[in-house]
């Protein structure tokens, strides 16, 4: 284990015993913010700290044996534990560079998510309304809740635009790695001639902001505009001017809504979508600045970047990030994309490892 990684193991542990004797003192439970406080620090460094001793045990029972292997008439069975003791070593090792990997601060947020479709005319809106569908079983396999912000139906079905909030824990944990292009090739329903057709769409994916006030807004750089709803939705919504735009004149970012009944609550959806977009804007600035030092294995997730491709004939999904083929199309666009993802959270930590044994 570098000297680094050492160094970082023995701070946990003389900070785990302050804590110890912290939570009990007696008088801990009078401040009950410090308290919170303390056992959630706690809680965090635990787990490294614990896996840290069982590490120093393993460490001497190597040593133990090394020594016992002196003795002539045990050093076949000292070389066995010896080999045994390094394999558990490297394990252990593996586990504590992972636990000591720097979080993301986004993982437990809830998340937009927003599909558009791209080349493809129709063929297009139907795959993004596929990756809808597919998004939408995930998100009911993790028990989280779906709701649609804005959508804007094709005519010949599935979407030309649909943002949604997803929330659940660790939403954006798990798919933080989908945005990008994704690519379609099939047999549209309207080919006559059976000739493979290739579409595709783009999916972002962005962590929801705690509070709006997380983002500095200037009102004087707001223009809202509000308008008659089209398509589904009833008397009601066609009746009134409750659908809301609203344009961030320094970014030109602009974000409708229009499936809320209300105009105050379209306004309040627009109005988190587009401070999502912003910091999402700002996240991805600095990532690039990030990339300038070293190339993410994952990607920038820039939606111009060809993720992911979908080959229905030949029943393949490939990543192209991670060079990963996956034969189980049914599966997948039924919502199993749990191999997927974990792959893709598997790659940007060995990533991160290499990038913490250059430093």
């Amino acid at each position: 284990m570098n000297k680094g990684i050492t160094t970082k193991l023995l701070q946990l542990s003389s900070r785990m015993e302050e804590l110890n004797c912290l939570l009990s003192s007696e008088t801990i439970t009078s401040d009950l913010d410090n308290y919170r406080k303390l056992t959630r620090e706690h809680a965090e460094i635990s787990p490294l700290v614990e896996l840290y001793h069982t590490y120093q045990l393993s460490e001497n029972d190597i040593q133990a044996a090394q020594e016992m292997g002196a003795d002539v008439g045990m050093r076949e069975f000292a070389d066995t534990e010896i080999r045994s003791g390094k394999e558990k070593l490297a394990q252990i090792e593996l586990k504590l560079q992972k636990l000591l990997l720097p979080k993301d601060p986004n993982d437990e947020r809830n998340i937009f998510l927003e599909i558009r479709a791209g080349t493809g005319g129709d063929e297009s809106a139907l795959f993004a309304g596929d990756l809808f569908r597919m998004y939408a079983r995930f998100a009911e396999r993790q028990h989280w809740q779906i709701e649609i912000f804005s959508q804007s139906l094709s005519e010949a079905g599935g979407y030309k635009e649909i943002i949604a909030k997803v929330s659940g824990h660790g939403a954006y944990s798990k798919l933080k790695f989908e945005s990008g292009g994704h690519r379609v090739q099939r047999v549209p329903s309207t080919e006559t001639q059976g000739r493979i057709h290739t579409s595709a769409c783009t999916v972002a994916v962005m962590p929801e902001v705690d509070e709006i006030s997380d983002v500095t807004l200037n009102p004087a750089e707001l223009r809202i505009d509000t308008y008659r709803a089209s398509g589904a939705g009833g008397q009601h919504i066609n009746k009134t001017d409750s659908a809301v735009r609203i344009t961030h004149l320094p970014t030109g970012i602009v974000v409708e809504c229009q499936d809320g009944r209300s105009q105050h609550k379209n306004k309040a959806q627009a109005m988190s979508v587009l401070v999502a977009r912003i910091r999402n804007k700002q996240m991805g600035e600095q990532q690039a600045k990030q990339a300038a030092t070293r190339k993410l294995l994952i990607g920038s997730g820039d939606r111009s970047e060809r993720i992911r491709t979908y080959n229905f004939p030949q029943g393949r999904i490939s990543d192209h990030r991670i060079n990963l083929t996956l034969y189980k199309m049914d599966q997948i666009m039924d919502g199993d994309l749990d191999e997927l993802c974990s792959a893709l959270v598997s790659e940007h930590q060995a990533e991160q490892l290499a990038a913490m044994g250059r430093e």
